[in-house]
């Protein structure tokens, strides 16, 4: 009989926590999981991935029937107006049934969920609701929050300057919605209320949008955006926000110094980016400090430097993506159950659920480029008899391969469906594909993916259909 009450117990229930919990337990672990939210499934489910995209899809058709793309279709719709609350009502609901399907998965796999804040008393014990419990594995999946904006204080029940949780619960349309950042949360979010009838202004402290991506990338979205109606404040800072009896006043000025000017708004949106939840865990208790960036670092094998005490997701480094915190929690599980979990962190998938979706894995171009030398494949969506067909000419692939080997170090596409486009790039590179093994893949035809194809046979030689 062991000394523990639990083989592994998992501290969070977000997309890394509650897969991590499921696996333990299906590899025979006595598991338990400590959530302090009414529902399972982390921000991810909760206020993040899941209900934008609830959100995103219904304003996607919404828009195509305001604003006429439907009626070049042959569909014409004579009277049509939006209505919000049932809108946001399939938000819920999605929300709901997806939550509702971790608890039934933790108690058909026997996970137990302790609910509550859990808080390390010691390396394998934890204080939750003032209760001990005990584990001889501690995994710490707290995952991350919003970053806040010095001297702009986020309000969400106010409704008048939100954060991305707000942003989704906004009980009507805003006249003019700015959004603090021009990262991923920020343009998915714009799009939403921007297709509703709100007009968006993105402000970024950088020259340029979507930070961490394909310079050539940025540069098409940019773009793409503009004719979509985004307007840009780029190499702008916000130096204070006052609310009042309408909207907001925001002071920005130049990133690199200048005047400072107001921007008058209904609402404003901050997402500047995330921190990870490391505050309130007790782990000086243990004495495991953070790092620099206020992440845990861990092994390989996302061990801590403290014995039995492990971490994933957005408390380490790494990109802040609910699919690598899974990746995560498999791998972790496994390890713990003396198996072996690897996460291959250079190919992990990123995508931007705008209209078209960006979607890129491994290198950009530059990255790619200070590495040695190397050959890029290009290929635009309207050459791509699918996405001409369909109205969708925005975008391109871009295949990056070793010059030398051949070996595909990166893939970049903007295409309506690029990010289950980029399953395929994820997966060829997995395998140690050559841009000449994806050209000679047989592609069904009539598809996006074809693009793919093209951009592939671009490396070496030339594609077939430009």
């Amino acid at each position: 009989m062991s000394d523990f009450d639990y083989d592994v117990l998992v501290i969070g229930a977000g997309p890394g926590g509650y897969v991590a919990a499921i696996r333990a337990a299906q590899l025979g672990l006595k598991t338990a999981c400590a959530e302090s939210r009414e529902t399972l499934g982390g921000t991810c489910l909760n206020v993040g991935c899941i209900p934008s995209k609830a959100m995103l899809h219904a304003s996607e058709l919404y828009d195509e029937a305001a604003n006429g793309a439907l009626a070049k279709l042959g569909v014409k719709i004579d009277k049509m107006s939006l209505d919000l609350p049932t809108l946001q009502g399939q938000r819920v609901d999605a929300v709901k049934g997806l939550t509702g399907g971790i608890e039934f998965l933790f108690k058909k796999n026997k996970v137990t969920w302790l609910k509550g804040l859990a808080s390390f008393t010691g390396a394998n014990t934890v204080e939750i609701n003032g209760e001990k419990v005990t584990a001889k594995n501690i995994v710490i999946a707290t995952g991350s929050s919003v970053t806040p904006l010095p001297g702009v204080a986020v309000d969400n029940a106010g409704g008048k300057i939100v954060d991305s949780t707000g942003a989704l619960e906004l009980d009507k349309v805003p006249g003019h919605l700015v959004v603090v950042g021009g990262g991923v949360i920020g343009l998915e979010l714009g799009s939403v209320w921007k297709r509703l009838g709100a007009k968006v202004t993105v402000v970024e402290y950088l020259d340029q949008i979507l930070p961490g991506m394909d310079g050539e990338v940025r540069k098409e979205a940019n773009k793409i955006f503009k004719k979509q109606g985004f307007e840009y404040k780029l190499g702008t800072k916000v130096t204070g926000a006052e609310v009042g009896k309408k909207g907001v006043t925001l002071t920005v000025e130049p990133a690199a110094g200048g005047d400072a000017e107001t921007i008058e708004a209904d609402v404003v949106l901050v997402s500047i980016g995330r921190r990870p939840n490391t505050e309130g865990l007790g782990l000086d208790k243990i004495g495991l400090e953070l790092n620099a960036r206020s992440q845990i670092e861990t092994d390989h094998d996302f061990a801590t430097k403290v014995p039995g005490v492990w971490a994933i997701g957005d408390v380490i480094p790494g990109p802040m993506l609910a699919h690598k915190a899974e990746d995560e929690g498999i791998a972790v599980a496994e390890n713990i159950a003396g198996l072996t979990g690897i996460v291959n962190h250079a190919v992990i998938p990123s995508v931007v659920y705008t209209k078209p979706e960006i979607a890129g894995v491994g290198l950009t171009e530059e990255q790619a480029k200070e590495k040695g030398a190397i050959k890029v494949g290009k290929f635009p969506m309207m050459a791509n008899s699918r996405a001409k067909t369909n109205h969708e000419p925005d975008g391109f692939v871009k295949i990056i391969a070793d010059a030398e080997t051949d070996k595909v170090l990166g893939v970049w596409i903007i295409a309506v469906p690029a990010g289950t486009m980029i399953a395929q790039a994820a997966q060829a590179m997995e395998f140690g594909a050559s841009s000449e093994d994806i050209a000679y893949t047989c592609h069904a035809h009539p598809t996006h993916s074809e693009a793919i194809k093209e951009a592939a046979m671009a490396v070496t030689g030339k594609p077939i259909h430009m």
